[in-house]
C-alpha cells in the first residue's frame, strides 16, 4: 500500500531535521542572534530620555518615536513567516540581521542629518521594525521544521532567552556607555555586534550557494518551494487556531508594552533611582526563568502528560500569574516593590515561549511562520500614547493577558490542523 502524501511529507520533514550536534550549534547561534536583535531593539528605549533632552522632545513626541518601531514591526511579520516557510528561516534571519545592523549603526548619523530629528528618528525606527519583524516568524518556521517535537519547547525557550539577555546587555553596558560616551555609542555598540554575528553565520554555518540562490529567487519574485498549497481556509475554521492568535496577540502586547516603557516608568516615577538597577534586574531574572520553562515543559511531556495540558499550564504562568504582578506594578509607590513586581512579571512572561509560541508549531508546523506573524504588536505603542496614567496602562496589560489566557484555556488544542482530517491527531 502506497503511503499517503501527508505521511510522505512527515517522513521528509524528519529527514531534514537537525542532528543533535547541529541543533546545539544552531541553538547557541540563534540565542546570540536573538540577544543582538534585542540589543538593537532596546537601544532606543534606553536612550529615549537622553535623546529627548538633546532634541527637545516632549513625552508625546518620545512616544511617537518609541511606538513607530511597532508600526513597522507588524507589517513584515506575515512576509517573514511566509518567506521562512519557503526559502528557509535561517536565510531570512541572516538577510534581515545584516540590514537592521546597518540601520542601527547609522541611526546617530540619521539623527544629525538635519533639523527634523523627530522625523528622521521615526523613520529609522519604522525601518528597524520592518527589518526585525521577519525574525521571529522566520525563527518559528525554522525550528518547527528542524527540531524534534520532544525538544522543541526547550530549544525555543533557550533561543527566546536571548531576548532577556539582549535587554540585560543593553541595560547594563548601554547604561554605562550612555553615561561615558553619550547615546550614539549605544547604537554603535548594538549595531556593530550584529554585523559581526552576521559575518560569522555567513562564513561558518550557511551554504553560500543556497544563500545566493535564495537572493536570486527573492529578486525575481518567483515561487520558491514545492510545498503543497497551504490550507488557509481549513486553518482559520479551527477555533484552536483563533485561540492561538488571540493568546499570542495578548502575550505580544503585554511584553512589548513593558519592554518599551519600563525604563521611562522608573525614571519618571523614581527619579533618583539608578538606571543599571531597573534596566538589568528584571531581565537578569528572566533568563533562568526562560530556560526553566523549557526544561519543565519538555520534562512534563516526556513524563507522559498531554501536550495541550502542558501548553496550557505554561500559559497560566506566562499570561495569568504574570498579569497579577503587572497589576501590582501599577499600585505601588515603593521602588523596591516595583523592581520585584516588574522582575516577576517579565520572568513569568518567558513561560509563553513554552506555551503559545510552541503551540503554534504543534498546530501547523508547515506554515507556523505565518501563524506567528499574523498578529500585530503595534497596540503597545498606541496604548501609551493615548493613556495618561501608568496605572491604567498596567491594568490594561493585565486585562489583555487575562483575555488571551481564557481564550486559550477554553479553545486551545495541540492537534495538527494543516493536514487532511485523517491525519490531524498528533
Amino acid at each position: 500500500m502506497q503511503p499517503s502524501p501527508d505521511e510522505t511529507r512527515r517522513d521528509a520533514a524528519e529527514d531534514t531535521q537537525w542532528s543533535r550536534p547541529e541543533c546545539q550549534v544552531w541553538t547557541g547561534t540563534l540565542l546570540l542572534g536573538t540577544c543582538l536583535l534585542y540589543c538593537a531593539r532596546v537601544s532606543m528605549p534606553v536612550c529615549a530620555a537622553s535623546m529627548s533632552q538633546d532634541f527637545g522632545w516632549n513625552k508625546k513626541e518620545a512616544g511617537v518615536v518609541l511606538s513607530s518601531f511597532f508600526w513597522g514591526y507588524c507589517l513584515t511579520q506575515v512576509v517573514g513567516g511566509h518567506l521562512g516557510d519557503r526559502i528557509g528561516g535561517e536565510k531570512v534571519i541572516l538577510l534581515s540581521a545584516s540590514a537592521w545592523g546597518f540601520i542601527t549603526v547609522a541611526t546617530p548619523l540619521l539623527a544629525h542629518l538635519g533639523s527634523a530629528h523627530l522625523a528622521f528618528m521615526t523613520f529609522s525606527r519604522i525601518l528597524t521594525g520592518l527589518l526585525q519583524g521577519v525574525y521571529f516568524p522566520a525563527l518559528t518556521s525554522l525550528l518547527s521544521q528542524k527540531v524534534r517535537e520532544s525538544e522543541r519547547a526547550f530549544t525555543y525557550s533557550t533561543v527566546g532567552a536571548g531576548s532577556q539577555f539582549g535587554t540585560l546587555v543593553t541595560g547594563a553596558v548601554g547604561s554605562l556607555l550612555l553615561d561615558w560616551y553619550g547615546w550614539p555609542s549605544v547604537f554603535y555598540f548594538s549595531g556593530g555586534l550584529t554585523l559581526l554575528w552576521v559575518g560569522y553565520v555567513y562564513r561558518c554555518l550557511l551554504n553560500e550557494r543556497d544563500l545566493i540562490l535564495a537572493l536570486g529567487i527573492l529578486a525575481q519574485g518567483l515561487p520558491v518551494s514545492r510545498h503543497t498549497k497551504v490550507p488557509w481556509r481549513q486553518l482559520f475554521r479551527k477555533p484552536s487556531v483563533w485561540a492561538a492568535i488571540v493568546s499570542q496577540l495578548s502575550a505580544a502586547c503585554s511584553f512589548f508594552i513593558l519592554l518599551s516603557w519600563l525604563p521611562t516608568f522608573f525614571k519618571e516615577t523614581f527619579p533618583s533611582s539608578k538606571g543599571w538597577v531597573f534596566n538589568v534586574v528584571p531581565w537578569l531574572v528572566a533568563i533562568p526563568a526562560s530556560l526553566l520553562s523549557g526544561l519543565l515543559s519538555d520534562h512534563l511531556i516526556n513524563q507522559g502528560y498531554r501536550t495541550i495540558t502542558v501548553r496550557k499550564f505554561m500559559q497560566v504562568m506566562g499570561l495569568g500569574l504574570s498579569s497579577v504582578f503587572a497589576l501590582c506594578l501599577g499600585h505601588t509607590s515603593s521602588f523596591c516593590n516595583s523592581v520585584v513586581f516588574a522582575s516577576a512579571s517579565i520572568g513569568l512572561q518567558t513561560f509563553n515561549h513554552s506555551g503559545i509560541s510552541v503551540n503554534i508549531q504543534d498546530l501547523a508546523p508547515s506554515c507556523a511562520g505565518f501563524l506567528f506573524g499574523v498578529v500585530g504588536v503595534c497596540l503597545g505603542g498606541y496604548l501609551i500614547e493615548t493613556t495618561g496614567s501608568w496605572t491604567s496602562v498596567f491594568n490594561l496589560v493585565a486585562a489583555i493577558s487575562s483575555l488571551g489566557l481564557c481564550t486559550f484555556l477554553v479553545f486551545g488544542k495541540a492537534q495538527r490542523v494543516d493536514l487532511s482530517p485523517a491525519h490531524e491527531d498528533l
